[in-house]
Order: structure tokens, then C-alpha cells, then sequence
């Protein structure tokens, strides 16, 4: 079964217009955003790169759902009639828009920005973690959300050579008859492989290579070309993503750590385990997690003593996601998205642990490990490990 099982929906509950509250970063810096496309095949890359900019008046800012038919890929995704939902989801979340300046004039950082390369979860795509990733980038991170094109994405597209044509990657389920398992495994490849891409092209922008974006956009890579420290790039993801993530690590060593959101580890073979380098930060939420997936993160950090496993109580799968800062009912009864704990409380926590990891692991000369307690699971809201885990004694 999908790890994110979405109930299908009554005619009865789309509760109208959707506002979607996302915070602003709490960082000092402005954030901006900018969609890159790289290569005419399947075999390119699509993220939405979220960085520090230089604040504008007026600036325009880039919608949440980027265009309809990403709308008929998460009706698709929640197993509902594309025909009706994907026009009432447009008109409940279409219009919705992230508080960061779209393609932002680029803020310059003659040390460099440390790079994270975020890789999203099953049925999502490149925007719908804004909220985590714009707070990120507020405290000078330069933040590469992809949209995988192993086909689980809701929907993604690339653009073919000449005419320009959209070729649409529809999500694809299981097929009857294969093994989730072997299904998913082949997946998580190419999604880790997407991730040591990006790592390549943001190499290839800092040699000075000419990096075309294909979207044509006003926002020129060779901008980022004295702005990223290479030397300091993490690689982060929600649940698919959160194990993308770990297996990225095994594959490339210019990642030198990973934090987790709620990972879904079933897709990683066993064989693997022994070979993962570096530390991971796996933050759970209360909801998802089962002792089966929380043993196997215990497998990586039995093995080395960096990598931390903290729950967040109160929390649900989604909680980690944009869709948790909707108002209104229709969005949290399909994405069952809010949990008992604030939203934005929930965030703070996240964002807080990953940046005192971050600095850890990054070796960066900033003021995050005054966070540090989070990482051994003491604080508001917090448990170290897993809360089945904890004795009752």
C-alpha cells in the first residue's frame, strides 16, 4: 500500500476557498525562489531552488500550486475523478501563494551558502514543502526542492528540444501482480541519483560551466557561480524522500550528511545499511512510524553515534508538509494533515533541530547549536527515539 493512504473524497466536503497561512522565515534573510529546469529528456532535472535575496518592493509571489494539472495529479494521487476534483481543487488552492519573492534578485555570499538538496515525498512535487525550505533558506541556505520523474510525482513534465513541447510524467501505482518492494526499490535509485545530479549541476555552475535554465526564466544560474560552499551540501527529504535521502548518502560523498522527515524505509534493501557514511537526523512524527521502521533507523544509529532519532508529538505524516498551514476543512479532510500539535510550533521544532544538526555536520560558524538539546530529544514537544520505544516502567 501507498504510505500516505488518502481517503476518497464525499461531493460534500470541499468547504470552499482554502487560505494556506505559510509562515515567513525567521531567519535574516529575504527569500527568493525560482524554478530551474536543466536537459530536453526524462533524464534532466526540475527543482525550485530557494535562496537568500535582496528584498524588492512589490515583489511577486509564486503560486503554491504551480499549475492546474498539478491539480488533476494530486486528484489522481487521492484516488479521486480528475473530471470534478482537480476544477475544486483549483478553485479551493489554485490561487494560493508562497510569501517569498519569485526569482528574487539573487543576494550574493562571497563565503559561500551551504547547499541542501530536498527530495519530496510520494504523490507530492517541488513546492509543497515551501514552508520548511523557505525557512531554511532565510538562514542562508541555498535550498534545491526537486520534482522526482520516477513517476512518483503527482505529475511532473519536462520539455522536449526544439518546438519546446510539455511531455507529462504522470504518478504511476504499483502494477498488479509486482512486488511493492521491487517496484519502490528501483524508484528510490533514480530519486537518489536525481539528487547526486543536482549536486553536479550546482558543481558545474561554480566551474563556470553555461547552464542553460530551459524554462527561460529571469533568473541566470551563473549568479549562484561564487555564492555556494560545495564543500558544505546535505542532502534532506520527507518520508519517500526521507529514505532518498539516506540512500543519496551511499551514493555520493559530497553529501556529508542527511536528515530524514519521517522516513518510509521500506523502500531500502538491507544490503544497504552497513554502507551508509555519514550521520542522519531522522525526525518522525507521533503518527506515521512503526517499530519495524523506527528498528531499521536504529541499524544506522547503533552504527555510529552522530546519527539522531527524535519524534514530535502531536504530529501527523503531513505535518510535514505545506498542506498542514490550510485553513478550512477540505484539505484536511483529503490529506489528513493536521495533527494536535501547531502548526507552526511544529516547523519551529523541525527547522530548529535540522539547522543545530546542520551546523554539526556542516561545520558552519553560526549560532545554531543553541538548538543542540533537540537532537537528543529534550524539549517541548519532543522525545528522543520513538514513543513506543520509551519503557512504561
Amino acid at each position: 500500500p501507498d504510505p500516505v493512504p488518502l481517503p476518497r473524497l464525499g461531493r460534500g466536503s470541499m468547504g470552499g476557498m482554502q487560505s494556506l497561512a505559510l509562515p515567513l522565515g525567521k531567519g535574516p534573510h529575504h527569500v527568493g525562489c525560482a524554478d530551474v529546469m536543466v536537459g530536453h529528456t526524462q533524464q534532466g532535472l526540475f527543482l525550485r531552488l530557494f535562496y537568500p535575496c535582496l528584498p524588492r518592493a512589490g515583489a511577486e509571489r509564486p503560486l503554491w500550486i504551480p499549475r492546474y494539472e498539478y491539480c488533476g495529479g494530486l486528484a489522481d494521487f487521492a484516488h479521486c475523478s480528475r473530471r470534478w476534483c482537480a476544477p475544486l481543487l483549483s478553485v479551493a488552492i489554485g490561487s494560493c501563494r508562497v510569501p517569498v519573492s519569485w526569482n528574487g534578485p539573487f543576494k550574493p555570499c562571497s563565503s559561500g551558502y551551504p547547499l541542501i538538496i530536498f527530495s519530496h515525498g510520494l504523490g507530492a512535487f517541488r513546492t509543497l514543502y515551501s514552508s520548511v525550505c523557505s525557512e531554511l533558506a532565510s538562514w542562508g541556505f541555498a535550498v534545491a526542492a526537486l520534482e522526482h520523474r520516477d513517476h512518483s510525482a503527482s505529475v511532473t513534465y519536462f520539455c522536449t528540444v526544439g518546438a519546446g513541447r510539455e511531455e507529462w510524467i504522470p504518478y504511476r501505482r504499483v502494477p498488479q501482480g509486482q512486488k511493492e518492494f521491487y517496484f519502490r526499490n528501483k524508484q528510490v535509485h533514480q530519486r537518489a541519483e536525481e539528487c547526486v545530479q543536482a549536486l553536479r549541476l550546482f558543481k558545474d555552475i561554480s566551474s563556470g560551466k553555461s547552464v542553460p535554465n530551459v524554462l527561460h526564466q529571469d533568473f541566470d544560474l551563473s549568479m549562484l557561480k561564487d555564492s555556494i560552499d560545495l564543500t558544505k551540501v546535505a542532502v534532506m527529504g520527507h518520508s519517500f524522500g526521507g529514505v532518498t535521502a539516506v540512500l543519496a548518502l551511499v551514493k555520493e560523498p559530497g553529501f556529508r550528511c542527511a536528515v530524514a522527515l519521517d522516513a518510509w524505509m521500506f523502500p531500502l534493501e538491507n544490503t544497504l545499511y552497513p554502507e551508509v557514511p555519514k550521520p542522519v537526523l531522522f525526525i518522525n512524527t507521533e503518527k506515521f512510524q512503526t517499530p519495524e521502521s523506527v528498528a531499521k533507523m536504529k541499524r544506522l544509529s547503533s552504527r555510529n553515534s552522530q546519527t539522531k532519532i527524535i519524534t514530535i508529538l502531536g504530529s501527523v505524516h503531513q505535518s510535514q508538509t505545506d498542506f498542514t498551514f490550510l485553513t478550512g476543512k477540505l484539505i484536511s479532510r483529503i490529506f489528513g494533515a493536521r495533527g494536535t500539535l501547531d502548526p507552526y510550533k511544529g516547523l519551529d521544532i523541525t527547522s530548529r533541530a535540522t539547522l543545530a544538526f546542520l551546523q554539526r555536520h556542516l561545520n558552519l560558524e553560526e549560532e545554531f547549536d543553541q538548538w543542540d538539546k533537540l537532537l537528543e530529544g529534550i524539549g517541548d514537544s519532543v522525545v528522543p527515539e520513538a514513543p513506543f520505544c520509551c519503557s512504561n516502567l
